[in-house]
């Protein structure tokens, strides 16, 4: 990250003058310490980036400040300066952790090389502890497919790739829409840089604006140590904003400036910080709604649909369905040591005639479950997928699914048992079934008609509703906001249980 604040520790007044001064022009901030003691006393008060420190001090080595840095949990650097130079005493002082060497008389081009590494150094630290956290191998991060929609998305993510466009990727959940980000990302001029990630949707509403900009010491309660936020820690590369229609209005104002301006304060902060960064954002809603509801800034909607991609829903791209599968299938077979024969003819076609309302994350929870459930080498018959019967007008989701198929004329029939009665349900009764006649109803209007009962159900408890549905509470939320059915004055409740 950015050096900002240097302590100079240096006996000789006149040197110290000289590279304050240098260091004040270049606006950095600069504190003096002619010893030891005043330099430990500057480093517990504050937070520092870099000290410039003499070899040989009044009260010690300049080797004991070093040691004394290396303690603290935000350890600033250390660059020695000794006019006494040799090759011994170069290689001891890098060994006890010096991240640099100056031979007196330096010059202050010399001092801006030692700045420049420093600043390069702190930001690769910084993004390796962000990214230490965890991750997923490049074969997960791969577009699979080639379906006409598939190709078209891989022609589009080419052209914007090669630009500094912000993107505004748009798509049901489930549909992939990190991985088109991070396509982007690896096809771009950045793709050597930073890419960092932030789901809105995760972090406490309190405490998103920290986690966007960063926070200075003491700026809030547990705000212990300066903290840089992941703007902060993209600079040079890409951030993505997963989930961006989850912010607060507060939150929104402040990301406009920071992509009209391309700079931030930190909270509890007043210096300015400049960044450049490339911005990508996804959501599952549609943003136009949501800023016709004013909960979406439309300036800021403007900002990030610059070049707006919609991701295709699985259901739209039935011929990747099998590539998908065997793919999925290889992996969860390899990772949790279950080898599998592959796919039956009547698992495939069970699968293309699914209609995947939660796409492609749907599809690899099935064939996991799947891979672990089958027996070793065997076929994965359509019994093990478990996916959703149809029957009565009703989604049900048997423990035990029996589905028969059969094919005639490359038709594909399905057959199942009618389910049982269902019973009560944490204490309310299951309402009965009611046959629909008439025409086929759409798989949006059974899906609205099986959340509306659901909630029913459960007497409006949306917690209970979600938790029943497999579903989170956010999702159960935006389906409503869709259905008009979380209207002011409603009558839903969010409980604990």
């Amino acid at each position: 990250m950015a050096i900002e604040k240097i302590i100079v520790l240096e006996d000789e007044a006149i040197i110290r003058k000289h590279l304050t001064e240098l260091l004040q022009r270049r606006n950095f901030l600069v504190a003096q310490a002619d010893s030891i003691a005043k330099a430990r006393q500057l480093i517990d008060k504050d937070d520092f980036d870099l000290v410039f420190a003499d070899v040989r001090l009044p009260d010690g080595a300049g080797t004991e400040i070093l040691d004394y840095c290396q303690q603290k949990p935000n350890a600033p650097l250390v660059a020695l300066m000794t006019a006494y130079a040799s090759v011994e005493s170069a290689v001891e002082c890098m060994k006890g952790g010096a991240f640099d060497y100056l031979i007196k008389p330096f010059s202050d081009e010399q001092v801006d090389i030692v700045i420049k590494k420093a600043t390069e150094f702190n930001q690769l630290l910084k993004v390796n502890q962000h990214l230490s956290s965890g991750g997923t191998s490049d074969e997960e991060h791969v577009i699979l497919g080639n379906s006409p929609a598939i190709e078209q998305l891989n022609d589009l993510i080419r052209k914007v790739a090669r630009t500094q466009a912000t993107v505004l990727i748009q798509g049901e959940s489930g549909t992939g829409k990190e991985l088109v980000s991070r396509a982007i990302y690896k096809s771009s001029t950045r793709s050597k840089q930073p890419f960092i990630t932030v789901n809105c949707a995760a972090i406490p509403e309190n405490l998103v604006e920290s986690e966007f900009f960063g926070h200075e010491k003491g700026a809030f309660t547990g705000a212990v140590s300066r903290r840089e936020g992941r703007f902060e820690l993209a600079h040079g590369g890409t951030i993505l904003l997963d989930e961006i229609s989850e912010i607060s209005p507060v939150v929104q104002s402040k990301l406009l400036r920071v992509l009209q301006e391309r700079e931030l304060e930190r909270v509890g902060g007043t210096r300015t910080i400049g960044v450049d960064v490339r911005v990508i954002a996804t959501t599952n809603r549609d943003l136009t709604q949501s800023v016709e509801r004013k909960e979406f800034r439309q300036d800021l909607f403007f900002r990030l649909n610059v070049v707006p991609i919609h991701v295709p829903p699985l259901r739209e791209r039935q011929s990747d369905i099998a590539l998908l599968a065997e793919s999925f299938m290889r992996r969860y077979a390899k990772k949790h040591g279950c080898p599998v024969g592959g796919f039956s003819k009547s698992s495939l076609e069970a699968m293309q005639c699914h209609q995947w309302p939660g796409n492609i994350r749907e599809l690899q929870n099935v064939v996991e479950r799947a891979v672990i459930l089958s027996a070793e080498d065997a076929l994965i018959e359509p019994d093990l997928l478990g996916l959703t019967v149809m029957s009565s007008g009703r989604i049900t989701i048997p423990a035990n699914p029996t589905v028969q198929f059969e094919e005639s004329n490359q038709e594909v029939t399905f057959k199942a048992e009618p389910p049982s009665p269902r019973p009560a349900i944490d204490g309310v009764p299951a309402q009965a079934s009611n046959p629909v006649s008439g025409d086929i109803l759409s798989l949006g209007e059974l899906e609205k008609r099986h959340i509306l009962q659901a909630l029913e159900v459960f007497g409006q408890n949306r917690t209970k509703t979600a938790k029943h549905l497999g579903i989170s509470i956010r999702t159960l939320r935006n389906k409503l906001n869709e259905y008009g059915a979380n209207e002011p004055g409603s009558e839903a409740i969010e409980g604990n249980s």
